[in-house]
């Protein structure tokens, strides 16, 4: 089977690209792209950190909530049964499409069982509730596989790779903000579980943006060619193709992208389960911090996403990789100023606008580095393999977050027990920072030394 290859990318290779209009996001393969984001978006939180104050609400315990943050281990498996899903037609989705398909079945699972978690509550039992949260990870992290392929098989060349990344990470975290600002302010009005069944039936932006998309058509050609191999040989192509052919184009070198993808987000996956706890616990109303998520919040989100768009395109991915790893790692620390320095709404309004321009930021540089390093007609496959690859080691360890706090507690006291978590956490994104820039200078002295004339 023939696959069509990306360069990987090179630091010292400016991406030339003109400057998107407003008129491009307009196009309807854009807006389409801008409703799969957000619908791809608004699970994330409600079985992570709102799914953690829904429960600190309910005066769960702190290690509790860390150990239950593991249902979003889901979105690192997906590496899983993304050949499946690079391979598979859904029996009753079929005539939707291929990609089509597989996002409608999806996100009907996650309408669906979001909506059950509000019917559920927490007085049926943690271990129920967790379950039905379990269960929106999976069909989430199988929408955001399907998504992501949508997404780099439909772009005709970079330019447009470059728009549909921007106006994915735009409401994908839009729809983040909904789910970690609006919905606590909802929350305060008509409860939590009512709040659950509310965001359950807005997945009907996701499906309405389904029905719009339409179907890719550049991989099929690729997936065409090896549909009449023996059906073992299909097997075999469609589950470790895809990383033979990863480390075929990239070589040992892949190894280090891996490591230093897998360590870039570790700040933010180990800090997310505390961090509206630690809100709760320092007298925060959920008022206040849905309104300044959603207010000054929101202009830093904007922010960080043009600024890492731009710098990728005018720095490159690895110089984007390690401004944005730096703000990262220092705006989770900065949680800390809320413990030792006592609390304020200005210094409360300043940290949010420091995380989330930093997340922003981050987020669009790892995005437009992962989507530059997959081939074609293992789209799927590879691009879940990296986005695994971000995701697993943070997810793991975050589950000791609750745990780690508690125990820090015993000798320091809980708010302070936090404080020094978080500048724990902060340190945690140095490594990653480090992998990328020796893998920027090993793009940079591989390249040819320029001929005089």
């Amino acid at each position: 089977m023939s696959v069509e290859f990306r360069e990987p990318p090179r630091d010292n290779v400016r991406v030339s690209l003109s400057k998107h209009r407003i008129a491009d996001y307009l196009r309807p393969k854009t807006l389409t792209m801008l409703l799969l984001g957000f619908s791809s978006g608004l699970p994330f939180y409600l079985v992570g950190n709102t799914f953690g104050y829904w429960l600190r609400d309910e005066h769960t315990s702190l290690t509790a909530i860390g150990f239950l943050s593991w249902v979003g281990i889901a979105y690192s498996l997906k590496f899983l049964w993304a050949p499946l899903i690079d391979r598979v037609d859904l029996p009753v989705f079929r005539r939707l499409g291929h990609r089509r398909g597989w996002m409608m079945f999806a996100q009907i699972v996650v309408g669906l069982a979001l909506a059950t978690m509000g019917g559920t509550g927490t007085k049926a039992g943690l271990g129920r509730l967790g379950a039905f949260a379990l269960i929106v990870a999976f069909a989430s992290a199988t929408q955001d596989i399907v998504v992501d392929a949508w997404r780099i098989e439909s772009a005709s060349d970079g330019e447009e790779q470059g728009l549909l990344a921007s106006a994915y990470q735009f409401s994908y975290r839009l729809a983040l903000l909904c789910t970690d600002s609006v919905i606590l302010i909802v929350a305060a009005a008509v409860g939590w579980r009512m709040s659950y069944g509310i965001y359950g039936a807005c997945m009907a932006v996701g499906m309405i943006a389904t029905l719009l998309a339409k179907e890719p058509e550049r991989p099929n050609a690729v997936m065409d060619e090896n549909r009449e191999a023996p059906v073992w040989r299909r097997f075999f192509d469609a589950v470790v193709g895809p990383f033979i052919a990863f480390f075929r184009a990239h070589g040992w070198v892949a190894l280090v992208m891996l490591a230093a993808i897998s360590l870039y987000r570790i700040p933010d996956f180990m800090m997310g389960p505390m961090a509206n706890p630690y809100y709760h616990d320092l007298g925060l109303t959920k008022q206040t911090v849905g309104a300044v998520r959603g207010s000054i919040g929101l202009f830093a989100t904007f922010a960080g996403i043009a600024a890492g768009g731009y710098c990728s395109l005018k720095l490159g991915y690895m110089r984007a990789l390690i401004i944005g790893g730096v703000l990262q790692a220092a705006a989770t620390a900065a949680f800390a100023t809320l413990a030792f320095a006592g609390l304020s709404i200005r210094l409360f309004a300043l940290v949010m606008v420091g995380d989330n321009f930093s997340l922003s930021f981050a987020g669009v540089a790892l995005v437009a580095y992962m989507s530059s390093l997959t081939n074609l007609g293992y789209t799927a496959t590879q691009y879940a393999l990296l986005s695994s690859t971000y995701a697993w080691l943070g997810k793991i360890l975050k589950g000791f977050s609750g745990a780690a706090v508690e125990s820090l507690s015993h000798t320091h006291g809980l708010i302070h027990a936090y404080g020094i978590f978080f500048i724990i956490c902060g340190l945690t994104g140095v490594p990653g920072v480090l992998l990328f820039a020796a893998l920027g200078d090993w793009h940079r002295r591989k390249q040819p030394a320029p001929t005089s004339a």
